[in-house]
């Protein structure tokens, strides 16, 4: 059994509250369901981390790569923008990543539309709600 590890970063606990004309009005525990399900369909094993903190994503990606974790689903919020510690952390880690936006980031302000963690991914999924966590489950099951 495949162990996935999804990754979120800062303000995506705050799903279902923050900006629900933007994320929608699901929860980050709704959008774990979600992907427990699907995950479960798949033949995976998943575990779920949110820190609004870059280290401990940085920390997390090598703690994970360390135990066995064989490929991650990122959606690092604000960081996706701006981290270069978070790029290497997942280049380093040498594991199939995608990395998925809730929102379609190159329809949101200029400076959302490059992602530089993305360049350590397999794919990028942006713009499809939650069912794009599911697009990346799918993706990497394919693989």
């Amino acid at each position: 059994m495949k162990k996935i590890a999804i990754l979120h970063g800062p303000n995506l606990d705050r799903l279902g509250r923050r900006q629900p004309g933007i994320y929608g009005t699901g929860t980050l525990k709704d959008l774990e369901q979600l992907i427990r399900a699907e995950a479960k369909r798949l033949g995976f094993r998943v575990t779920f981390f949110q820190s609004a903190h870059e280290g401990a994503l940085v920390d997390k990606i090598h703690a994970l790569t360390d135990t066995g974790t064989e490929a991650f689903v990122v959606n690092f919020g604000a960081y996706s923008h701006t981290s270069i510690a978070l790029r290497d952390a997942l280049a380093s880690a040498a594991l199939p990543a995608v990395e998925v936006h809730i929102s379609d980031i190159k329809k949101r302000e200029e400076f959302r539309h490059h992602s530089m963690t993305a360049g350590s991914c397999r794919a990028m999924i942006s713009g499809k709600g939650f069912p794009g966590y599911l697009e990346a489950l799918q993706l990497l099951a394919g693989l």
